[in-house]
């Protein structure tokens, strides 16, 4: 099974989210178990030494100088660059290095220059496939940068004999994300209106007289997935489906979930060289210096007594992060630490700012992105809360499951298929689950989560509990592979 990944982020060469974590530890994954697999991504220039949340580099060795893109009307060039992140045996990653998309200092921007970025690059991927190897089995697309992919192969691309047998899977991480633009582009990039607006059901790439690039690849491709199970069914409501809900139930039998997994050789306790002490699951020991060492990072009283309850998050409505803004109070109440790594909107950043400074020596902020903080919070932290108003995946409460730290969540799309509602009289369960979107049903989790914390033994249950669980990478890509081979079986007998 021939398989290129192509991705707008990757780590560790460039991450803002759970997709470069997903298309940095999925091909590793793969090619562990056999499949033939090589990754796609832009090479992003032009940084700084800070940036945000965001981190980039680039690294490997450049192979070639002169790939041809047919675009904008004529032929543009683009240098590519190769890495071996896991060894030679691994998945290599080739970076498609144009300045004039790339060298921006950013990974996303916006409007219609961005999508003419990432359909740049989709144009890119298939013609630098030509130059790496045989005709692939599949391509694997991930979110609307790479939904144009589908797209050329189904018009511009039809009748190539290279791609004659490649089949298309488009996974969706976050459907909130669509890269609308003006269709008017379409002709710069290479895709004729026919592209645009199809005479069947929901037309094409257009969406309410714009277009999609994201529609792109729910409409062109061969088959579609999603980050988890339960995500795949709230897509198709009205709800969760941001009015692309009919067209996914139009396309229900080609679309499936895959739960994520986590990369534990990067998230384990045992191993993990970010975090002031290792333990497991046999000897907890460990994390009681880990909590020492975090809230003395936040320059908190050390009390290994109280509770200490963290987010690690985007700063949005997405995330919950009203609720948790309307709870901290009564949190806070119950003499609990409090502490928060991320970065959003000013009016949260404001509100926790506000939140530190009346109390000081029980709330603690991080505003950016910190990797060895993020580890060292895990290992840290008693509770870890994700009230999110939908969440496709999520890989928090997975790490936070191994290191010991119990999950409040909202039992939304991944959070639901992940965490199971903890019962003490059977001990059974690895978390703690509320459903509507409350803060007052954050707060009552809360509570429960409390009265097992201060029962020392039903607390180390409920954290071993969690440990147990498996959501290795290994266990998603033999699902993944499964999936490729289906998909490919069903495209080629069509």
């Amino acid at each position: 099974m021939r398989v290129i990944l192509a991705s707008s982020e990757v780590v560790p060469y460039s991450k803002t989210g759970g997709l470069g974590d997903v298309a940095g530890a999925l091909p590793k994954a793969l090619a562990r178990v056999g499949c033939d697999i090589s990754v796609v991504t832009p090479r992003y220039t032009g940084f700084g030494k800070n940036h945000g949340d965001v981190v980039s580099h680039a690294t490997g060795e450049m192979i070639f100088d002169d790939l041809s893109v047919p675009f904008a009307g004529g032929m543009k060039y683009a240098a590519v660059w190769r890495d071996w992140p896991d060894g030679m045996g691994g998945a290599p990653v080739y970076f498609i290095d144009n300045h004039e998309y790339f060298g921006h200092g950013y990974i996303y921007g916006s409007g219609n220059f961005d999508v003419e970025r990432f359909a740049f690059f989709s144009r890119a991927t298939l013609e630098l496939a030509k130059r790496i190897g045989g005709s692939p089995d599949i391509v694997h697309c991930n979110d609307w940068q790479t939904g144009f992919i589908p797209a050329y192969l189904a018009t511009v691309y039809a009748r190539d004999p290279f791609f004659a047998r490649t089949a298309t899977l488009f996974t969706v991480h976050n459907l909130a994300y669509q890269g609308f633009f003006d269709p008017n582009l379409l002709p710069k990039f290479g895709l004729g209106w026919p592209a645009f607006s199809r005479e069947d059901y929901e037309r094409g790439m257009e969406f309410r007289g714009s277009a999609s690039a994201m529609k792109s690849g729910l409409y062109f491709s061969t088959a579609i997935s999603t980050v988890s199970p339960k995500y795949a069914q709230e897509i198709q409501t009205p709800e969760f489906g941001n009015d692309l809900d009919g067209f996914l139930r139009w396309r229900r039998h080609d679309l499936l979930g895959i739960l994520n997994g986590v990369d534990y050789n990067e998230w384990n306790p045992e191993t993990d060289q970010h975090i002031a002490a290792n333990y497991s699951i046999h000897d907890l020991g460990g994390k009681t210096a880990c909590k020492r060492d975090l809230l003395e990072k936040y320059d908190l009283p050390v009390d290994l007594e109280k509770p200490l309850v963290a987010i690690v998050s985007r700063l949005t409505q997405q995330k919950g992060i009203e609720l948790i803004a309307q709870a901290i109070g009564r949190i806070l109440e119950t003499g609990a630490y409090f502490i928060l790594l991320g970065s959003g909107a000013e009016s949260y950043e404001g509100h926790f700012q506000h939140v530190r400074d009346t109390a000081p020596n029980q709330a603690g902020v991080y505003f950016g992105y910190n990797n060895q903080l993020a580890h060292q919070i895990e290992a840290g932290a008693d509770m870890f809360l994700m009230p999110s108003s939908y969440e496709p995946c999520g890989l928090n409460q997975m790490y936070s499951l191994k290191y010991g730290t119990v999950p409040i969540v909202r039992g939304v799309g991944g959070l639901d298929d992940t965490i199971r509602n903890f019962e003490p009289t059977t001990e059974q369960g690895n978390g703690y689950k509320f459903y509507d979107y409350s803060a007052d049903r954050l707060v009552e989790k809360f509570y429960e989560a409390l009265m097992a914390y201060y029962d020392r033994e039903t607390w180390r249950r409920l954290q071993r509990n969690g440990m147990r669980e498996d959501f290795s990478w290994e266990r998603s890509a033999h699902n993944y592979l499964n999936a490729y081979h289906l998909i490919v079986d069903q495209y080629r007998e069509r």
